[in-house]
């Protein structure tokens, strides 16, 4: 078992702390929390070990996952990569793409291994399809939240987008040629609703539109391919496939035909692959166990993370 620590303990530090004591992958040996407070009632409520500074968890550790606020995610990182550690580090992986640059730079000269936590990677509904979609040239995402005041130290951008940002990155295959957007402030200093059209270029466009001044949840996915539809709805964890193949000569009396001006039939086929039930978060970080332990790359390497960070800073620039 990996020794693994988490540096910061608020609402999402605690839950990796109870994750990390329920995997059987690693072995928990505590966490470190700059407030006193915060580190007090995570103590009085969990009883986790508390160390006495970041350098004291570091050292105890094979693995530091870093939870903290993003505008110490490089400080964090840094010191823990000098240490010989390997890093898992929460979205946005930096607040700048010059220091997630520097931060996988570290990480190849000190030959450990780093993942970013784009959760929504791991969302069973994503799992069941990912490896179906096959070069779409038209996407739809919708990440729609209700209004919490947590969180709203970043834009909405690096806040909700970034998770569509990224699942869309690791299924086109062609790089970015264009990004265009447009947003609105609000209740925050920065957007709190933002539009963004990234265009690739193999002839691919990708439509996204995220909001933390919802009246509802949203957060689906849609996939448009030659001959094939896929929808992937991350909230409630469903996902479904619209196929068209070539009508047969003799088709039964319940199947959907669509016939086009030149005459050409197709059939419709609905599928709705199953899902497994799974916690996304304890998946992220068992399956970068798995990548420490076998010294493959991580599912959502530390360039991952640096490019999905890179498109998200040129939409929050054309705001």
């Amino acid at each position: 078992m990996l020794k693994a620590g988490v540096l910061g303990a608020g609402h999402l530090g605690k839950i990796h702390l109870k994750l990390l004591q329920q995997s059987e992958a690693y072995e928990l040996v505590g966490f470190y929390d700059d407030s006193d407070a915060v580190a007090e009632a995570v103590v009085k409520e969990f009883g986790y070990t508390r160390f006495p500074s970041r350098a004291a968890l570091i050292e105890a550790c094979d693995m530091v996952d870093v939870v903290t606020p993003t505008t110490h995610h490089f400080d964090c990182a840094e010191e823990v990569i000098k240490a010989g550690k390997h890093l898992f580090i929460e979205k946005p992986i930096t607040q700048t793409v010059e220091q997630a640059v520097a931060i996988r730079e570290l990480a190849k000269k000190h030959a450990v291994r780093g993942q970013v936590g784009q959760v929504e990677r791991f969302n069973p509904a994503f799992s069941a399809v990912k490896d179906l979609i096959d070069n779409p040239m038209f996407i739809e995402a919708h990440r729609l939240a209700e209004f919490n005041p947590r969180g709203t130290d970043v834009p909405v951008v690096l806040d909700l987008m970034i998770h569509d940002i990224d699942a869309i990155l690791s299924v086109v295959k062609s790089k970015v040629k264009k990004v265009s957007a447009s947003g609105v402030s609000v209740i925050s200093d920065t957007p709190d609703i933002a539009n963004a059209r990234i265009e690739f270029e193999n002839g691919c466009v990708a439509n996204l539109t995220a909001s933390r001044i919802s009246m509802k949840k949203m957060r689906k996915a849609r996939f448009f391919q030659k001959d094939a539809y896929i929808s992937v709805d991350f909230l409630e964890k469903k996902c479904e496939i619209v196929r068209m193949k070539d009508a047969p000569e003799q088709a039964d009396d319940f199947a959907m035909i669509l016939q086009n001006a030149e005459g050409i039939k197709k059939q419709i086929y609905f599928d709705n692959p199953e899902v497994q039930d799974n916690n996304a978060i304890l998946d992220e970080l068992e399956a970068f166990a798995t990548s420490i332990q076998q010294d493959t790359t991580p599912v959502v390497s530390l360039a991952q993370g640096t490019e999905a960070l890179r498109i998200a800073m040129k939409i929050i620039a054309d705001l």
